[in-house]
């Protein structure tokens, strides 16, 4: 029979869901387009603009996953033969070229080493250097633990004609992310990360400069589900008869957007910024570094770096989740074998959680042999 214990999530997401958000999930069901559904859609728009610092009207929950909100956005914006800057500094801005490449647009890659920021001169340099319709990129890299400022990017892109595109999946609720003072044109984020809700939704905002590129495109977008002329119909005004929603999903993610705001956005960052400070001081002790510098680490999500005469990591990892019921993620691409990747997301960002898997992680790896001191990593990030 399986543990009833809970493993506590603390991966690259899905992040732990508070006891509110999943008695919000199994209330009744409303239909979707019931008047008290539509109220409850109006209320999370409201709310998620403020959490983008946006007052874009198209702001909404696509019913898909954050790779559905990547999407959205690409599948949209780009049309053949434009010419699309595309900032990898991870897997994920690897993963918005493919898009990229599948609908026809003509890639421009600016790449950085797995574990450093983009170069932000080099990705104007290259915005610059021909018409550019499209920049996009990563703000907070999900397989790095990078933190980017996107408002110099946005600004060149700006003043070339280009829009902008950016991926908040992991920052979003987590971390200021302000589409309207950066100049940002679409953004997708997930709701499994920060918000703490289950995966399934896809909070997206798109300007009015990114509507109207729509609306003069020479073809439909090559996707009928997320076209977002088809959207707006349903999510505005006329609630014209789109697709069934997720409505379980949406009384989630209003939720964890009300536990965001009765927080405080300020507070809620602040939070995490404290949390991961613990965390580090902790894994330095057990003889663990990061694998980004401080100056650009993401609070929300840590790379330790593995030494490299550490043995069977997989099997570390296996470990932590057997004994102690706490999963952490292992390393993508590049950093497989190398990394593991701790999340400090939404509601799992609190010291207990800190404190559980630093005793964890100095068991299992005294456990093999390495002569850690897990009392001092504790009182080191308590302290």
């Amino acid at each position: 029979m399986p543990s009833t214990t809970e493993v506590l999530l603390l991966g690259p997401g899905p992040s732990p869901v508070s006891r509110d958000t999943l008695a919000a999930m199994s209330q009744p069901l409303l239909g979707h387009l019931d008047p008290e559904f539509l109220a409850v859609m109006d209320r999370v728009q409201t709310d998620l603009r403020r959490l983008f610092c946006t007052e874009n009207p198209f702001t909404l929950p696509v019913s898909g996953t954050g790779s559905a909100g990547m999407e959205i956005c690409l599948a949209n914006l780009v049309e053949p033969g434009d010419r699309v800057v595309i900032g990898i500094h991870g897997v994920f801005g690897g993963r918005m070229k493919n898009l990229v490449e599948r609908l026809g647009g003509e890639v421009v890659e600016v790449t950085a080493p797995f574990g450093e920021p983009l170069d932000a001169d080099a990705m104007i340099a290259a915005v610059r250097g021909g018409p550019t319709r499209l920049v996009a990129f990563v703000h907070a890299e999900t397989s790095t633990g990078v933190l980017i400022d996107p408002a110099p990017i946005a600004a060149a892109a700006r003043e070339v004609g280009a829009l902008c595109v950016l991926d908040c999946v992991t920052s979003l609720g987590g971390t200021r992310v302000d589409i309207d003072g950066w100049g940002v044109d679409a953004a997708f984020s997930g709701t499994q990360k920060c918000l703490s809700v289950p995966p399934g939704l896809s909070p997206v905002t798109f300007s009015d400069r990114a509507l109207e590129r729509i609306a003069a495109r020479e073809r439909q977008p090559s996707t009928w589900y997320l076209d977002v002329g088809l959207l707006s119909g349903y999510w505005g005004d006329e609630r014209v008869y789109h697709h069934t929603a997720p409505v379980s999903m949406i009384f989630a993610l209003q939720s964890g957007l009300q536990q965001l705001h009765e927080e405080g956005d300020e507070a809620r960052f602040e939070r995490h910024r404290h949390v991961a400070a613990a965390l580090y001081r902790g894994l330095e002790v057990l003889g663990l570094g990061c694998l980004v510098p401080a100056a650009w680490r993401t609070p929300m999500l840590t790379t330790v770096a593995l030494p490299s005469d550490l043995q069977n990591e997989a099997g570390l990892r296996a470990a932590i989740r057997s004994e102690h019921r706490i999963e952490i993620g292992g390393g993508l691409g590049p950093l497989k074998g190398r990394v593991w990747r701790i999340g400090l997301m939404g509601h799992g960002a609190r010291e207990s959680s800190v404190t559980r898997v630093l005793v964890a992680i100095g068991e299992v790896l005294a456990g093999s042999g390495r002569d850690v001191d897990v009392a001092s990593a504790l009182a080191a990030a308590t302290g």
